[in-house]
């Protein structure tokens, strides 16, 4: 099999949650450029109408939904249009993500809930609905978008920490119930990526902490996060599930 073939997305159709704006958009336009229709789930309509232009400059279908993936109940409906729209969903990326800096010691019930609501519970949920889907024709991908604090601790973040590692336990476990229809199932772990929500960690000491821990020396580009998406969605990753690779300039092996 040619190298080209087998990471071609012509005829393929992806949602990716969150896709408007930092690694989400990123992903979407590396799916679009390798030749996927693409279905933008987020909740800044503005953005997405941006995001949606680039997108269909690659010359592929695309459509963006305003959806808070928050709202069980709005989760099949807009994957049901998606379908009607673009052809049946082939390629799920569940990249929308919060996070509530805080202490412990202050955090509230309703921090807590929003976090894991929309970091974990709505990955489980659309997944499957995206499963009973992709099962009916024997295939499809579902890529997870986890974080360094999956595995590692943090004092500020508690829930986001809780939510990715969940994430990546959720990813796993999946990735064996649906191996034998077909489905694969993996998450991608971002470094420190030049985003809206790292924009805080972008200045002051914590930056150059970063910088010190990253062999790469920077931070990363949401579009480098392209390449391992783009691998795992197509034919390339075939026999490969339940992984989690890692997108961070080396941040986790130091």
């Amino acid at each position: 099999m040619a190298a080209p073939k087998m990471f071609d997305l012509v005829d393929n159709v992806a949602i990716v949650t969150g896709g408007n704006g930092g690694i989400g958009r990123g992903i979407a336009l590396g799916l679009a450029e390798a030749g996927a229709s693409i279905a933008i789930l987020a909740r800044n309509e503005e953005k997405s109408c941006a995001t949606l232009k680039e997108i269909e400059a690659h010359g592929v279908k695309a459509i963006a939904l305003k959806l808070d993936v928050t709202r069980r109940d709005d989760l099949r409906p807009a994957f049901e249009e998606v379908e009607r729209k673009l052809g049946p969903v082939t390629i799920l990326v569940n990249n929308a993500g919060v996070a509530v800096s805080k202490s412990v010691l202050k955090y509230n019930a309703d921090d807590w809930d929003r976090v894991i609501e929309t970091n974990l519970n709505s990955v489980f949920f659309l997944s499957q609905i995206a499963a009973q889907s992709m099962a009916q024709r024997s295939g499809g991908k579902i890529i997870n978008i986890a974080s360094e604090y999956s595995r590692l601790g943090s004092p500020s973040v508690a829930s986001y920490s809780a939510s990715k590692g969940g994430l990546v336990q959720l990813t796993k476990s999946i990735a064996i119930e649906l191996a034998r229809k077909n489905i694969q199932v993996n998450a991608i772990v971002p470094g420190w990526i030049t985003t809206e929500m790292t924009a805080p960690a972008q200045s002051g000491p914590f930056h150059d902490e970063i910088i010190m821990r990253t062999p790469a020396g920077r931070f990363g580009e949401p579009e480098e996060l392209a390449g391992a998406a783009i691998f795992l969605a197509s034919h390339a990753s075939d026999f490969v599930t339940g992984s989690v690779v890692y997108v961070d300039g080396g941040y986790a092996i130091r």
